[in-house]
């Protein structure tokens, strides 16, 4: 312990960003319940961020605090916002949550097994924050349990099963040798070469570099067998081993 109590450190932390193009509050709340529903699981309690920069139109500050209320309201957490540093609102300093920087980010697509219709003007993106120090390929020998989250600056080595309700994360790739049942997310700051690869593919969301997959359409695919999951032009693919 440090003289003062506590200690100061950097952490990784997944966060949605909600990009907002057109601001029409019932479509965004319509929408964003939808996506929500797919993997109610990794949006709980999720950190957000929306983001402005892009809307068409401006937006007033009675709409934006109404916006961040119902987002709240759909069990995320609005962390802070963003916009064009160029168009920035007269009423940017009344806002209680943080305007922070931009940020890289990539959109998340979704894969159902279904396609469905969505709406052109909410975009939803994952943002990973950086950490500037890369660390060796991490080696877990234990099951990951329901709840628990495992992050690694390298490449994740898993020597047991992911429980469904984990989340296993890697900016590298992510070897899984057992049942793969929870959320894996492998090239987590953007690299879209990186792989997964599990003994048994039985997963609640696949992600590659931002481009997920969820179990209904990964049961269409591969489903209790080997696999490995790839990005090929910006679509994932699940390829038996």
């Amino acid at each position: 312990m440090t003289d003062s109590g506590f200690r100061l450190k950097g952490s990784v932390v997944t966060t949605v960003l909600l990009e907002i193009q057109t601001f029409s509050l019932d479509d965004i709340v319509f929408h964003l319940k939808e996506k929500i529903d797919q993997v109610p699981h990794f949006f709980n309690q999720a950190p957000i961020i929306i983001d402005i920069s892009k809307m068409k139109r401006g937006i007033r500050l009675e709409e934006f605090e109404v916006l961040i209320q119902s987002v709240s309201a759909l069990g995320l957490g609005v962390i802070g916002w963003r916009c064009d540093p160029d168009a920035l609102p007269v009423w940017n300093a009344s806002v209680t949550i943080p305007l922070l920087p931009a940020s890289k980010a990539r959109p998340i697509n979704i894969s159902p097994a279904v396609k469905e219709e969505t709406s052109p003007d909410v975009v939803v993106k994952t943002v990973v924050e950086e950490r500037l120090v890369p660390q060796a390929t991490k080696v877990i020998t234990k099951p990951i349990r329901s709840g628990q989250q495992v992050y690694a600056e390298g490449d994740l080595i898993i020597l047991n099963q992911v429980s469904a309700g984990a989340e296993v994360l890697a900016d590298g790739n992510i070897h899984v040798y057992g049942a793969l049942r929870g959320r894996a997310l492998a090239g987590v700051k953007g690299d879209a070469d990186a792989r997964i690869f599990c003994k048994s593919m039985e997963a609640e969301l696949v992600s590659i570099a931002g481009n997920f997959m969820l179990s209904d359409a990964l049961q269409n695919i591969v489903w209790k067998d080997s696999a490995q999951v790839l990005l090929v032009d910006d679509s994932l693919e699940i390829v038996p081993l």
